[in-house]
Formats: C-alpha cells, sequence, structure tokens
C-alpha cells in the first residue's frame, strides 16, 4: 500500500519539475532575444552616423559643401625624371693637354659666371704667350712711329702676326680678360704656361673628376656646372596621347604625390620610342629654392585641353570605412551619416563619382577622416559598455 501512495507523489513531482524547468529555459531565452534586440538596436544606432553642431564641426576642422557637376579637365598621370637644363649647363675640358696646377672650386659649390674654377699648365702656353708679348710689343712699336713711316707692308704684318699669336692663346684656353691684364703687366716672365679655366656662366658643380698634378687630354670633362633655377622634367607618354598636348596643357610636378608645382611643357618628342611606343614630353619647372635636383624621380600629371562635365569631389572627401567607399553626408540638420560611393577617374585632386550621392547633396569635404575615427569610436565605447 505503501508503494500505491508514492507513485502519484512520484508523478506529481515529476510534473512540477518539469514545469519549474521549462520556466528557467524560457526565462533565458527570454533575456537572450532581449540582448538580441538590444545589440540590433546599438548596431542601428551606430550606423546612424554622428551629430555635430556647426560650433563641433569648425573646431574638428570639418567643411561641407554641397556638390555639383563641374567642368574637369581628363588627366594623366605618369613618372618623370628630372633633369639639368641642358640650355644653361656646361661641361668644363681642356683644348689641349694640360696638367692640373691647382683648383678653385669644389663640388655642389655655387659659383658665378668668371669665377676661376681651375689652373691647368702646358710648355705649349708658355711659349704661345712669350709669341703674343713680342708681337704686341712690335705692333705697338709699329702703331707709335705710324704707316707714314714704316712700310705699309710691316705694319700689316705687325697686327697680323698679334692677332695671330692672340688667336693661339685664345684657343688653348686663356681666357680674354687674362690675355688683357698678361699684355698690361707686360711682363715676360709671366709667360709661365698657367692659366686659369674660368666658369662660363652661373651655375653649381654638380661633378668634378680629376687630381691635383693629373696631366689631362684635350676633351677630358674637368667639371659640369648648371644653372638649376630652372630644370627640366622628361616625362613619357604614349603615342596616342601626346597629340592633345602642347605649350598650352596645364601641367604640374610632385616628388611627394602630395606637395604639387605648376610647371610648363616646352617641347614635345617627334621620335616614338620603339621599345616602349612612347614618346618624350620635356617640362621646364621653376627651382629658385632648390625643390628638385637633377636625377630625382617626380610624378608629372598632365592635363588634356578639353573639359568635360562630371559630378567630382575633394579626394580628401572620400575614406575607407569598414571595406566601403564611403563619403559624410549631411542629413536631417546636424547629423552626417556616412553613405557608400562609387568612385571613378581621378581630375587631379577630384575624384569623380559614378554613383551613391547627386547633385545638390551636402558632404564633408575636409574633416572626413576625423569623422571617421569619431565614428569608430562612438561604437567602440557603446560595445564596450554593453
Amino acid at each position: 500500500s505503501n508503494r500505491s501512495i508514492n507513485r502519484p507523489a512520484l508523478v506529481v513531482l515529476m510534473v512540477l519539475a518539469g514545469f519549474f524547468a521549462a520556466n528557467i529555459v524560457l526565462g533565458e531565452e527570454g533575456h537572450s532575444e532581449e540582448e538580441h534586440t538590444e545589440e540590433e538596436h546599438e548596431e542601428a544606432h551606430s550606423e546612424e552616423g554622428l551629430t555635430l553642431s556647426a560650433t563641433e564641426r569648425r573646431e574638428a576642422g570639418v567643411v561641407l559643401q554641397t556638390i555639383s557637376e563641374q567642368a574637369v579637365s581628363r588627366r594623366i598621370r605618369v613618372p618623370g625624371e628630372v633633369q639639368a637644363n641642358a640650355y644653361k649647363s656646361a661641361k668644363i675640358a681642356p683644348r689641349i693637354t694640360a696638367q692640373v696646377v691647382s683648383r678653385h672650386v669644389t663640388l655642389g659649390e655655387h659659383v658665378k659666371k668668371g669665377k676661376s674654377l681651375v689652373t691647368l699648365s702646358i710648355v705649349e702656353m708658355a711659349d704661345a704667350q712669350g709669341e703674343l708679348i713680342v708681337a704686341d710689343q712690335e705692333w705697338k712699336r709699329v702703331q707709335s712711329v705710324g704707316k707714314e713711316v714704316v712700310s705699309g707692308r710691316r705694319y700689316t704684318e705687325a697686327e697680323v702676326n698679334r692677332q695671330r699669336a692672340m688667336a693661339r692663346v685664345l684657343a688653348y684656353g686663356m681666357s680674354r680678360r687674362e690675355v688683357d691684364r698678361f699684355l698690361d703687366a707686360g711682363d715676360a716672365s709671366l709667360a709661365t704656361g698657367e692659366f686659369a679655366v674660368l666658369a662660363p656662366l652661373n651655375g653649381t658643380i654638380l661633378m668634378e673628376n680629376f687630381v691635383i698634378g693629373e696631366l689631362i687630354e684635350p676633351g677630358y670633362v674637368l667639371f659640369e656646372i648648371s644653372d638649376e633655377t630652372t630644370l627640366w622634367v622628361e616625362a613619357r607618354v604614349s603615342g596616342g596621347t601626346i597629340g592633345s598636348i602642347d605649350g598650352q596643357t596645364s601641367v604640374r610636378i610632385s616628388r611627394d604625390q602630395q606637395t604639387w608645382r605648376d610647371a610648363k611643357v616646352t617641347h614635345l618628342s617627334h621620335r616614338l620610342n620603339e621599345a616602349t611606343r612612347t614618346q618624350a614630353v620635356r617640362i621646364e619647372i621653376d627651382n629658385e629654392d632648390d625643390w628638385l635636383h637633377a636625377g630625382q624621380f617626380v610624378d608629372v600629371e598632365l592635363a588634356a585641353p578639353d573639359t568635360e562635365e562630371k559630378l567630382a569631389v575633394p579626394a580628401e572627401a572620400i575614406v575607407l570605412l569598414k571595406g566601403e567607399t564611403v563619403v559624410f553626408k549631411l542629413e536631417g540638420g546636424d547629423e552626417l551619416h556616412p553613405q557608400k560611393v562609387m568612385v571613378g577617374r581621378s581630375f587631379g585632386d577630384d575624384k569623380e563619382i559614378l554613383s551613391g550621392i547627386s547633385e545638390g547633396d551636402r558632404i564633408a569635404v575636409k574633416g572626413a577622416f576625423h569623422l571617421k575615427s569619431l565614428l569608430l569610436k562612438s561604437e567602440l565605447g557603446e560595445g564596450h559598455a554593453h
């Protein structure tokens, strides 16, 4: 009988246990759903963007602009190499075999036209200097006497001999200034064969290649001098593009893709490179502050003369957010929302917008990266708070 009494009680206990277990499970599931809903709300809230007043935007460096279609030029960007301006450069080499006696300038030094660069010496020059002194003194004697006293033949011979001796020392490398000082002194002991090589222009010593005492052959380059206040940049473009480039083409140069300087197209090559199928474009750029140096590689951006209407925004308005390309669009008063866009071609510092925003939309053209940082920080803060 005891067993018959206990059995119903056991059944009641099992039912009650099942009821309480179901409530516990339902309670846990209900709590999970609540958490899930809250997380979805947080995620939706983060996607809403940021709310910044005009004062807050100004303090954060955020600048808004209403976008519209604008006339843009088709641009191409190609690599370029900086070169010395050959029209303002010179190679210094002796005209006769000579020995280096002394140097007067060093590599990298800025020199003025007429500056003594190096002193050379050679026996042939000593002979020529001696002949010039003799011829000059004879010419002065004949002139002082006059044609009426000396024969016409002697007068002419004296003049020709002096001119011939003068031409010889000049051809060997003496400057006219040196010759004049040499003749004014009238001292035969100065005919040592030494002579200075002078700078033919203002410029910088870009190369030197000799040592004191070295015997230098004619044509051997001792120095290279170039006036770097203007430089050339050579860029190579495809043959199909060259036809749209001329002296009026807008062009700019950058050494770091951030700072750009305007330049000018001065020459288009008429010869196609057979290996690369490209043509050379020579560009001239002012370089008063030594911003560029020969041998550097730079970026060259050329704008075709024709223009077209495109919806474009500054490149700095576009940022990458969670793997998507976005701009920050103003909506609902002071709310800035990340808006996904599709980007097309580049037009200088601007990017073409193919889709995502329309003409008349107001977006952040400056400070977009700061807005991205604020948005990510706000999402991170909500996650930790939760």
